[in-house]
């Protein structure tokens, strides 16, 4: 089946004049410049963690919080492709950050690096591009990017994203399938203005990657993946998501996810062979959406990212603090979420969650155990001038016993307010 399903790619690209080509992507092209788009991302993020029960500041080993507000902007031009069999076009980003509160007994949340001195750094900028060619509907591009792969994902959740460097091919010649394969040989962290920052800058080697997904039916999506990151593991990747509508204003989601990561070379990330899945259930009626999850992890050590992007870890129970992935870890969620549209208030939504994990090992023969609960609202302005201006605040508790908060995490509770302003230019 993979065989016929390449010859059936490799005979679509070959298409080029045929009639094929003539409904894809590249043949529908209106120019570099008529298809480009150029937008500014405006944010500004608050974060405090406050850790308990007398625990200090881990980062500084000071005053027992960390708390930084910092105001970042991201400009992002897209162009079109130029017109022809082949269409050639450029992707750039330049963005910038500035400190607006944040000590160094207090520095620790990721969105500042420091200096040295030890100080949060009061402003930092980093710029970078790609180029880009499309042949019918499948893209090539090399350089500083943007990625989404479940098994390498760079990370946006603090002022500025990670960036990756390298090649990503990405295939839609067949309706509902789409095929993708790429390397990368650089990552820069969130706070790092460097080509290669991440993990120090001692991290990324390469990675190879490669997926495919196919929508079977309307309701019905299957996704695979793998990638070979030098020196630190091997993953695999499954993903099965399915929908059964009951009704109007109601229907049944089912979503598994599933990794297996496997040591390799020198294994800098440490022990990494793994299994962990999970699969959540969530009910949709109307306003309301009820979501149920369960999570597992087995194996010698527990699930290990970042070194191929801090976003890659595609589960149910990776939610603002903890991701519920160490060794023979078993984690249950409870979730509800609200969409106050049906109440009149359109852009207005509530999110709050309780996530309990159990059985895992540390090797010290007791059991750790660790409970989270998150509170989320978030308004998006729906229209004026100030449309798309969103303001989210978000909550975290984070308690855990003894043996966990040696190896994992002290007793914290984390607030965050981000507002962000995606402003379209062009």
């Amino acid at each position: 089946m993979r065989v016929m399903k390449w010859s059936m790619i490799a005979l679509a690209v070959s298409a080029g004049t045929s009639q094929f080509a003539i409904a894809s992507s590249q043949g529908e092209s209106k120019g570099f410049v008529e298809d480009s788009s150029l937008v500014a991302k405006t944010r500004m993020e608050y974060m405090n963690r406050d850790f308990r029960n007398g625990a200090s500041n881990p980062t500084s080993g000071t005053a027992g919080y960390r708390q930084d507000t910092g105001l970042s902007e991201l400009l992002t031009f897209e162009s079109g492709f130029t017109q022809g069999t082949v269409g050639f076009g450029v992707d750039a980003f330049a963005g910038g950050t500035v400190k607006l509160d944040g000590g160094s007994g207090h520095r620790g949340n990721g969105l500042f690096a420091n200096d040295s001195d030890g100080n949060p750094e009061k402003d930092q900028s980093r710029a970078g591009g790609a180029v880009k060619l499309r042949l019918s509907d499948t893209v090539l591009k090399y350089g500083n990017q943007f990625v989404a792969s479940p098994v390498f994902s760079t990370d946006d959740s603090r002022l500025l994203p990670e960036v990756a460097t390298g090649t990503l091919i990405t295939s839609k010649e067949i309706e509902g399938l789409e095929l993708s394969a790429g390397r990368f040989t650089a990552l820069s962290s969130q706070t790092g203005m460097g080509r290669d920052s991440i993990n120090g800058g001692t991290g990324l080697t390469s990675a190879n990657i490669a997926g495919a997904s196919y929508q079977f039916t309307d309701n019905f999506l299957g996704a695979i993946a793998a990638s070979d990151v030098e020196d630190h593991f091997k993953k695999q990747y499954i993903n099965l998501n399915y929908t059964l509508p009951i009704a109007d204003t109601q229907s049944l989601n089912f979503d598994f996810n599933g990794y297996n990561t496997e040591g390799d070379g020198r294994e800098l990330s440490g022990e990494a062979d793994n299994k962990i899945w999970s699969l959540a259930a969530a009910y949709s009626l109307g306003a309301h959406k009820f979501t149920v999850a369960h999570q597992r992890a087995t194996g010698d050590a527990g699930y290990v990212y970042g070194v191929d992007g801090n976003g890659t870890i595609f589960l149910a129970n990776s939610i603002q603090i903890s991701d519920f992935n160490s060794k023979d870890e078993r984690s249950w969620q409870a979730r509800y979420d609200l969409n106050m549209k049906s109440y009149g208030v359109p852009g207005l939504s509530f999110m709050t969650r309780y996530v309990k994990g159990d059985n895992i090992d540390w090797g010290t023969g007791e059991e750790g155990q660790e409970t989270e609960v998150n509170f989320e609202t978030k308004y998006v302005l729906q229209e004026g001038p100030a449309k798309d201006l969103s303001f989210r605040f978000r909550f975290s508790a984070y308690r855990a016993n003894g043996v966990q908060n040696a190896n994992y995490n002290a007793d914290v509770n984390d607030t965050r307010l981000i507002v962000e302003y995606p402003l379209s230019i062009l």
